[in-house]
């Protein structure tokens, strides 16, 4: 097993080194000067622009900013934002929590309600239950984030007023202690409901293939055959091998999630890292967007690594071919 995360922790490594270089070049590369948009476009004068492109190492080529850059971050040095100029670690680190809060909690709820339907469906495969959902699981797919959560703002905050429209707290309220939880949680209801109900038909569509699939193989109707319960052929043989790819797609959604959910954070003014990428992008803030990209690789490496293991613990195969 220790033979195994190594190797995927190399891959891992690999993978973030890779896209750290990739990320360099293509934002260098995209149309735009951050120093004209921090200078302004009234006052600005050549030698001030000369004089910020030189403090901020713009003059310098591409490979040789590469290179100060990957030495900067060897020492932990993420670098400065041109903008703010503050510290891009600190600006990453402080928006880093809520939007994984976020992520962490719309992945998990979606996890949890598309398996356990997905699975009662596959289980009673053409009952009117079963195609009530599936058509229901076809239209959340199909709706935008962004609409379903402006949609859900009109019905439960400006109607109905039970929910907060934005934010993560209430300024006003200055609340404490588990007052400010319950207060985050109430801020945190309406977005998380616009991603998990986006992200429940993945996990219901591929568990209910998974779990039919599972069942019609024929190791399944040789232990029917034997006079298994079928309560215990589905608990230690059926769900164990169908849960596999459901592994798999929660592992890569919540990577993504943790700088993807933008557009939700943008409609709820969410004070997250997704919402913060998008200032950065219009801004061409060069140090924050590869702090923020280098976030979003390691969120990957991360959980494709914690996949694996996953794997070889569901699927002893895995690890002993692995240590061969």
């Amino acid at each position: 097993m220790v033979k195994y995360i190594g190797k995927r922790t190399m891959t891992g490594l690999l993978c973030i080194v890779m896209a750290l270089c990739i990320n360099f070049i293509i934002i260098h590369a995209a149309p735009g000067d951050p120093i004209r948009l921090l200078a302004g476009t009234d006052a600005a004068t050549p030698e001030m622009i000369a004089a910020l492109t030189e403090k901020y190492g713009l003059d310098q080529p591409v490979h040789i900013q590469f290179i100060r850059y990957a030495g900067n971050l060897l020492r932990g040095d993420m670098g400065t934002s041109i903008y703010t100029n503050e510290p891009v670690a600190k600006e990453i680190m402080d928006r880093l929590g809520p939007t994984i809060l976020l992520a962490l909690s719309a992945s998990l709820t979606a996890l949890l309600l598309g398996t356990m339907l997905g699975i009662f469906c596959a289980r009673h495969v053409g009952s009117g239950l079963d195609m009530a959902l599936g058509s229901v699981s076809y239209l959340f797919d199909s709706t935008p984030s962004f609409w379903l959560g402006l949609m859900l703002i009109l019905v439960f905050a400006s109607t109905l007023h039970i929910l907060p429209t934005s934010g993560m707290v209430d300024l006003r309220g200055r609340y404490t202690g588990l007052a400010h939880a319950l207060d985050v949680v109430r801020h945190l209801i309406l977005p998380g409901m616009s991603l998990s109900l986006t992200l429940i038909p993945y996990y219901f569509r591929i568990a209910r293939s998974s779990v039919i699939q599972v069942m019609n193989e024929d190791f399944i109707t040789t232990l029917r055959a034997t006079g298994m319960p079928e309560k215990d052929i589905f608990n230690k043989y059926v769900f164990r091998n169908a849960i596999l790819p459901t592994v798999t797609i929660f592992g890569i959604q919540l990577a993504f999630l943790i700088t993807g959910a933008s557009i939700v954070e943008i409609v709820f003014a969410w004070p997250g890292l997704g919402s913060f990428m998008m200032t950065a992008i219009s801004r061409r803030d060069y140090p924050l967007l590869m702090g923020i990209y280098l976030i979003m690789s390691i969120c990957v490496a991360v959980m494709m690594i914690v996949v694996d293991v996953l794997y070889s613990v569901l699927d002893p195969r895995i690890s002993h071919d692995a240590e061969r």
